[in-house]
């Protein structure tokens, strides 16, 4: 009877102790790692940015695109499996911030307001903004767009690039929606006039929907691509030291041609 006592009082006091621990400070990795003995890393993004991240749900429920070959081919090199997490685009700097995901690759441009929560990697990938309308619309300069409706994927670089148009010509009205294909259809129904998007993304949503057009706006600085990590996080400089290599390989060259070329 002593023995079964003993034994009992032993769990009690291993499931005490196991619980006094917090897992509040740890990111995702470390829970990963915590059920499985293989090194994860969790990729925050958002899947509706083709060619950068998307679901193809004709062909399957996997979010594919060039962030993702990409972020595959260099946590590989990193000695890291990848999983990815969908999510809204303006929840990811929040979710790397709170280290609820290791890191956030969705097209992400760097700028000083993100910067001061998280950190970046190097650049990967230029853009730059164009302007989506429908196929009969009038497009020459952001002056056609007096007293038009503009709209923006909310938190983006776009929707500053949209505010700045409201700025210069007052009567524009900027709206912004949580995903890129509901501002596609917004602008097919004639809620919104025109949307702001980056270029390859405006070409391939317009391959995809002949009735709306794209157009280049002049001014516009070309936007840079980068990973988001929490602050001091080590895994900046050994993500960069990936992509050298992939790069330095023809291997990123590669994953342009695959995912950036519109008919």
């Amino acid at each position: 009877m002593k023995k079964k006592w003993l034994f009992a009082a032993a769990a009690v006091l291993s499931l005490s102790l196991a619980g006094c621990g917090s897992n509040s400070d740890k990111t995702a990795t470390d829970n990963n790692n915590d059920q499985d003995s293989k090194k994860v890393l969790v990729m925050g993004t958002s899947a509706d940015f083709a060619p950068f991240e998307y679901i193809d749900s004709a062909k399957s429920d996997e979010i594919i695109g060039f962030d993702v070959d990409l972020a595959k081919a260099v946590t590989k090199k990193m000695g890291y499996q990848l999983k990815i997490q969908d999510m809204e685009f303006n929840s990811l700097i929040p979710a790397v911030q709170s280290k609820k995901i290791d890191f956030a690759m969705a097209g992400i441009t760097p700028n000083e307001k993100r910067a001061k929560v998280v950190d970046f990697t190097d650049s990967y990938y230029d853009t730059v903004d164009y302007i989506i309308t429908k196929k009969g619309a009038t497009f020459n300069g952001i002056d056609d767009l007096k007293g038009k409706k503009i709209g923006a994927q909310v938190s983006s670089i776009e929707e500053d690039t949209a505010n700045t148009i409201k700025d210069k010509l007052k009567t524009v009205k900027v709206e912004t929606r949580d995903r890129v294909p509901e501002l596609i259809q917004e602008v097919k129904l004639g809620r919104l006039d025109a949307i702001v998007l980056e270029d390859i993304v405006a070409k391939n949503y317009v391959k995809q929907n002949n009735d709306l057009k794209y157009s280049a706006i002049e001014g516009v600085e070309n936007q840079k691509k980068a990973a988001a990590f929490p602050k001091g996080s080590k895994l900046v400089t050994e993500f960069n030291k990936a992509v050298k290599e992939l790069d330095d390989a023809g291997e990123i060259d590669k994953m342009r041609a695959k995912w950036f070329k519109v008919e």
